[in-house]
């Protein structure tokens, strides 16, 4: 089968025929799907919600990390009511609507912190820019005024985080990418003058996974970052572990934080209680 994009929204196709369509158009951050049909002959053989999941996935219906909402007619039947509820559609205000919000993930209640507690950054760090999208959210929180830094040591990650900031429509001049090991982030910031810095451990998302962060660079990194810090300041790190990474370097890390003293520092530990002992952990440092 092929799901071909239309003028009116997507047609489905079963070898050379047409077999159903889908009538969507957009208004603002809504989506509305108009009609869904499905040829007589091939009715009642699951078609139907194959072209719906497939429209939903296209246009962002099932995305993690992005809000969504989708609308349609009232159904006529009740068996078109049951259909259209298999795919999280509603009664409401006289029409069908599905809403997703953004699933929390460790990252996302990185970033929220942040936000949180940071007003008005001048000086941000992205310790591991990865594919940008920390990067991203540390030059939109820093505003205009603000400047970032962004470290990696894989050419790699530096071209997919230019990229993603030139898609976000992020001038080049709010973000310095530096080719270089977060360990050396002293020799780009003075002591005492970074609002943030960002840590996300691991790998690089599409990358070798044999090629990820240790404990032999990521605590000279997290010791230089406390130093770059102003008071008030905030370090985040995002620690991974799992069958490829193994656990050495978030053990490192956590005996690190824990370690560091109290008259100097605000530790937190934000473990999702529910998921699994190898979900990525959320670790914040605030500077007094």
């Amino acid at each position: 089968m092929r799901l071909v994009q239309t003028e009116e929204g997507f047609a489905l196709y079963k070898e050379k025929s047409e077999i159903g369509r889908c009538a969507v158009a957009s208004s603002g951050p809504e989506t509305h799907i108009s009609a869904l049909w499905i040829a007589p002959d091939w009715r009642r053989r699951g078609y139907g919600s194959y072209l719906l999941r497939q429209v939903l996935h296209q246009l962002g219906g099932y995305d993690r990390e992005a809000a969504s909402c989708f609308t349609a007619p009232l159904p006529d039947v009740p068996e078109e009511a049951a259909f259209w509820a298999k795919f999280d559609f509603v009664p409401q205000g006289g029409r069908l609507v599905r809403r997703r919000k953004p699933d929390l993930t460790a990252v996302r209640l990185a970033q929220d912190f942040l936000a949180g507690h940071l007003d008005r950054p001048r000086l941000l760090i992205d310790a591991t820019c990865g594919n940008g999208g920390d990067t991203v959210f540390l030059c939109r929180l820093a505003g205009e005024e603000g400047q970032v830094l962004a470290f990696d040591i894989q050419p790699a990650a530096l071209d997919s985080t230019r990229a993603r900031l030139a898609r976000e429509g992020i001038p080049e001049s709010r973000c310095r990418l530096i080719l270089d090991s977060h360990a050396h982030l002293l020799d780009y910031v003075q002591p005492g003058t970074a609002d943030g810095v960002v840590f996300n451990f691991g790998w690089l998302p599409g990358a070798d996974h044999s090629v990820h962060s240790g404990a032999d660079t990521s605590i000279p990194a997290l010791e230089a970052a406390l130093q770059a810090l102003r008071p008030g300041g905030v370090l985040s790190a995002v620690l991974y572990s799992g069958a490829v990474i193994g656990n050495s370097e978030k053990l490192a890390a956590l005996d690190w934080l824990e370690a560091l003293p109290l008259t100097k520092y605000t530790v937190l530990v934000c473990r999702f209680a529910n998921w699994a002992d190898t979900a990525p952990l959320p670790c914040f440092v605030i500077k007094k």
